[in-house]
C-alpha cells in the first residue's frame, strides 16, 4: 500500500502538485476546480483546517513561552548586568563559575530536599485525608461506602489554605515562628516543653524543616480535593465486591483505591515537585536574610541585588534542567498500563 501511494505521488504532474500546495493556503471557494474534486484534496482539506485553527495559538505560544526560554539560554552565556543593554558574550564561564559556587550548591541541596520530601509528605497526607472523607467512615444502612462524619466540612477546612496567597501564609508563619512572641514558642512553654523552645527557628538548621512544614500544610488541601474527585469516580460496585470478600480498609486502599487513582497521583507528584522547587515566596518572605536559600531566592539575589543577571540566568537554566529531568523521570518511572473500569 505504501509503495502504491509513493508511485501515485511520483506520478503527479508538476502543475497538480503546485495546485495542491497552493490549495493549502487558499480558502475552499478559491480552490481551483480541478483540485477541489481530487481525492487527495480531502486529506489536504482536513489537515489545512487543523493547521490554520492551531496556527495562531501556536504562534502566541512560540512568541511568549518558547522564545523567552531560548533568550535565557543565550543570556546565560553573557556578562549582562540586567541594568543596561551592554553585555559581552562569555561562553560557558557562568556555568564554570556555577560549578564551583558553594552557595549555589547549598541552595540546590535545600531545593532537592524539598523536592524529595515535600511531595512524599503532602501527597501521603492528601491521600489519607481524601480516603477518610470519601470511604473511611462507618458503613451506613443506605450507603455501602461513605466518608467520616462531617466529611463535607472537612473538605472546606482542608482547602482553606488555597484561598490564601503564599505571601500571606509566609507572613503568618513568620509570626508563628517568631522567637519572642510566636505562638510556637509560647505553646511549647505552656505545655511544659521549654527545652524545645528555640531562639531562632528560621535562622539555623531548623529553617529548612520549618519551610517544609509550611509548604506541605499550604498544599495538602488542594490534593485532598483532587484525590477526592478521583476517588469519587471509582464505581461503588468495586468497593461492594471487596467488602463481600472481607477486605478491610487497609486492603481496600492499597488494592483498589491506590491503583485506580495512580494517574492522578503521578500528575500531583509532578505538580507538587515543581511547587517545591519554586519555594521562592515562602523563603523570601518568611525566612530572614541569610537564614537559608533555595535556588529561586539565590537567583533573585544575584539578579537584583548583585546586578549579575547573566549569572542569574545560568542559575535559572540549571533550575529548568532539574525540573525537566524530574518531570521526565516521574513520567517514565510512574508509567503503567491504564486500568479501565
Amino acid at each position: 500500500m505504501e509503495v502504491r501511494k509513493e508511485r501515485e505521488a511520483a506520478s503527479l504532474p508538476p502543475t497538480t502538485r503546485l495546485h495542491l500546495a497552493a490549495a493549502f493556503f487558499l480558502p475552499p471557494r478559491l480552490t481551483p476546480q480541478r483540485v477541489r474534486y481530487d481525492r487527495r484534496y480531502r486529506t489536504l482539506d482536513k489537515y489545512r483546517f487543523i493547521s490554520w485553527f492551531l496556527s495562531l495559538p501556536l504562534l502566541v505560544y512560540l512568541l511568549f513561552v518558547v522564545s523567552p526560554f531560548l533568550q535565557a539560554f543565550y543570556y546565560s552565556m553573557t556578562d549582562w548586568s540586567g541594568f543596561s543593554s551592554n553585555y559581552t558574550f562569555t561562553g560557558f564561564e557562568n556555568y564554570e563559575r556555577l560549578w564551583n559556587d558553594d552557595k549555589f550548591w547549598d541552595a540546590m541541596g535545600n531545593s532537592l530536599v524539598l523536592l524529595v520530601l515535600a511531595p512524599v509528605i503532602t501527597l501521603s497526607l492528601g491521600l489519607f485525608f481524601a480516603y477518610m472523607v470519601n470511604a473511611g467512615g462507618r458503613q451506613r444502612s443506605n450507603e455501602t461506602v461513605s466518608g467520616v462524619f462531617g466529611s463535607r466540612f472537612y473538605k472546606i477546612v482542608y482547602f482553606f489554605p488555597q484561598v490564601l496567597s503564599l505571601a500571606i501564609i509566609a507572613v503568618i508563619f513568620a509570626r508563628i515562628y517568631s522567637p519572642r512572641s510566636g505562638i510556637l514558642n509560647e505553646g511549647l512553654g505552656a505545655v511544659g516543653l521549654d527545652s524545645w523552645r528555640q531562639e531562632d527557628w528560621l535562622g539555623g538548621d531548623l529553617a529548612l524543616w520549618c519551610v517544609l512544614a509550611v509548604l506541605c500544610w499550604s498544599f495538602v488541601g488542594f490534593y485532598v480535593v483532587l484525590f477526592s474527585a478521583a476517588m469519587s469516580s471509582i464505581p461503588r460496585e468495586i468497593y461492594e465486591a471487596s467488602l463481600l470478600d472481607g477486605a478491610g480498609r487497609t486492603v481496600t486502599f492499597f488494592r483498589i483505591t491506590f491503583p485506580l487513582t495512580w494517574e492522578t497521583i503521578r500528575t500531583g507528584w509532578i505538580y507538587m515537585g515543581i511547587q517545591a522547587l519554586d519555594a521562592f515566596a515562602l523563603v523570601n518572605v518568611m525566612v530572614p536574610e541569610h537564614g537559608m536559600d533555595v535556588v529561586p531566592t539565590y537567583l533573585f539575589e544575584k539578579a537584583f541585588r548583585d546586578g549579575q543577571a547573566g549569572y542569574a540566568t545560568a542559575i535559572g537554566v540549571a533550575l529548568f534542567l532539574v525540573t525537566l529531568v524530574f518531570s521526565v523521570l516521574m513520567m517514565l518511572v510512574g508509567r503503567r498500563d491504564r486500568i479501565e473500569y
